[in-house]
């Protein structure tokens, strides 16, 4: 559905996307991530048409959009971080003028209106002004006119920023049922949405793409050593634990008279039995005994990190090392 090829932007001597590609299929709900400043809203700019490259291109179903801006622009909907409103109108003249300016008119502009309203369930507000709205319903406002002439690609930036615990669990909700007929890029700080929200990743890190996949395969390939929790009581409990071969490291405190063990293992062998067959042999009481999994914060923090950048720099700078080597050899 969407194609990202060799895509770069400048913002003078900045440069904001970096060579960028990467795919879309259609019906997904992608995870768009990366720390500020790491180009995402630049790219979603360029996918609204909005932004044009300086080199490469973006394609909607293989085709160039640059070809017909007007046309890709009509594929989309767009609710962006700032979300701009008009306080001062009431949500229906809000819409209604949302559908003047998509050349939406008559029946149909009424029509495309109330499943907007119905969608993101804002009738309750329907005719009060956009300015007396809450910061969840303002959000609400800004996605139905996100789809009023109904997109086949929803692009959101920040969907739930401001918004309390409550309102973000609603806005993921309504973000999910959106996603059932169409695609959506989703950009978010909050872990807890993509994993609830999306099937599949993107990352961004200086404009470059750092990793993408799908959200559980990269929970499982990119999670590295492993480390168990253990709580139990008896004697020795820490320094036995520590001897386990595997265990590559551990830390250890007391907690209601019991002993509280973090083990990180060597390598992806599994602990557990081991660990539960000592205490049975020791005569220790097992109260807690667990595998910790990565979580999408811990990966996201490894590959968008300052140490990233520098092993991604130190690996090119030794491969153009052994390729000037190779060429100086060929001479």
């Amino acid at each position: 559905m969407i194609a990202v090829e060799g895509v770069t932007k400048r913002y003078g001597n900045l440069v904001a996307v970096d060579r960028l590609s990467f795919q879309v299929d259609r019906g997904e709900v992608v995870g768009f991530l990366g720390p500020n400043g790491a180009g995402k809203t630049t790219t979603m700019k360029m996918l609204t048409g909005t932004l044009q490259p300086d080199e490469g291109r973006v394609l909607f179903e293989d085709r160039p959009i640059s070809r017909d801006l007007i046309a890709a622009k009509r594929r989309v909907g767009y609710l962006p971080e700032a979300n701009p409103l008009y306080d001062e109108m009431l949500v229906a003249e809000y819409l209604e003028y949302v559908a003047e300016l998509r050349e939406i008119s008559g029946n149909e502009a009424r029509a495309a209106v109330a499943d907007a309203v119905e969608e993101t369930d804002i009738a309750s507000v329907f005719y009060r002004p956009v300015g007396e709205c809450s910061k969840g319903f303002r959000q609400r406002i800004g996605l139905a006119a996100a789809i009023l002439h109904r997109p086949e690609i929803l692009i959101l930036d920040e969907p739930t920023e401001g918004l309390d615990p409550n309102q973000r669990v609603e806005i993921r909700r309504l973000v999910g049922d959106l996603g059932r007929e169409r695609t959506v890029l989703l950009s978010t700080h909050v872990m807890q949405e993509v994993e609830a929200t999306c099937s599949r990743l993107i990352i961004l890190r200086r404009g470059k793409l750092a990793a993408e996949g799908d959200v559980q395969n990269l929970l499982t390939n990119r999670s590295g050593a492993a480390r168990y929790v253990v709580e139990a009581q008896g004697e020795g409990v820490a320094s036995a634990l520590a001897g386990l071969p595997g265990v590559a490291s551990h830390t250890s405190d007391t907690v209601d008279g019991r002993v509280r063990v973090s083990l990180q293992a060597r390598g992806e062998d599994e602990l557990r039995p081991v660990i539960s067959k000592m205490a049975g042999e020791k005569g220790w009481t097992l109260w807690e005994l667990h595998r910790e999994r990565a979580t999408l914060e811990q990966i996201f923090r490894d590959l968008t990190s300052e140490e990233a950048e520098d092993a991604d720099t130190e690996e090119r700078d030794a491969g153009e090392g052994a390729a000037a080597a190779e060429e100086e050899d060929a001479r």
